[in-house]
């Protein structure tokens, strides 16, 4: 019975950690909308939206340690405990870099944009889909899936790369243009982080399934 109690305890804490995955790209999602579109509204839903999401991260904390303090976790539990709680720090910090870039489109407001924004929806959109993919590998415990995902940050790095070769030519072309420039730097910035936070919790994935420490990238 005891163990029971305990693997049902499980179940629900993992089902938190997706719904927490969930949470992690709609924040996203409309924080970079919010950049894309110029439109307020929706920057001071995800700054607000945050809050949620730091409730989400407490809430699994104190479960875990509850599950190691009043139960007697074998040695893969013991993996997994450890791993959701660095796996929901890399979560919450992926919200926390949401908000930093729908404060910029705040700061930006309606300002003509310097230059047609074509990276930072793409990375945009690989990092959604390597949230999906994560959340797929932490679900059904598929540690190949997880490198592959991790891999992907690396389209993301170059993406980044593309943004700040882009950025530095706009402002040597106009002086004017670095205050605004600068702001789509940092948004670039903030989302090559994203996909470190999400190879870190790929890795985290493989020591679950696998029980092997990697480095993907």
């Amino acid at each position: 019975m005891v163990r029971e109690g305990f693997d049902l305890s499980l179940s629900e804490l993992k089902t938190q950690v997706v719904q927490m995955m969930d949470d992690v790209d709609e924040i996203m999602e409309k924080s970079v909308r919010s950049l894309i579109e110029q439109d307020m509204e929706t920057a001071r839903w995800a700054i607000s939206f945050d809050d949620v999401i730091d409730s989400l991260r407490d809430d699994i904390e104190e479960r875990c340690i509850d599950l190691l303090a009043l139960q007697q976790p074998a040695a893969r539990d013991l993996r997994i405990l450890f791993s959701i709680l660095s796996i929901v720090n890399d979560l919450e910090r992926m919200g926390d870099y949401s908000v930093n870039i729908a404060k910029e489109a705040i700061l930006i407001g309606d300002e003509q944009h310097i230059k047609p924004l074509k990276d930072i929806p793409k990375m945009k959109i690989i990092i959604s889909e390597m949230i999906k993919n994560t959340k797929k590998s932490f679900i059904e415990e598929d540690s190949r899936l997880a490198y592959r995902v991790g891999r992907e940050d690396e389209l993301v790095d170059e993406l980044y790369k593309n943004i700040y070769n882009e950025i530095l030519h706009k402002v040597n072309e106009n002086a004017g243009n670095i205050s605004q420039g600068t702001r789509f730097l940092f948004v670039g910035r903030y989302l090559e982080r994203m996909g470190d936070h999400l190879t870190n919790i790929c890795e985290k994935i493989i020591y679950i399934v696998d029980g092997k420490r990697v480095e993907i990238n």
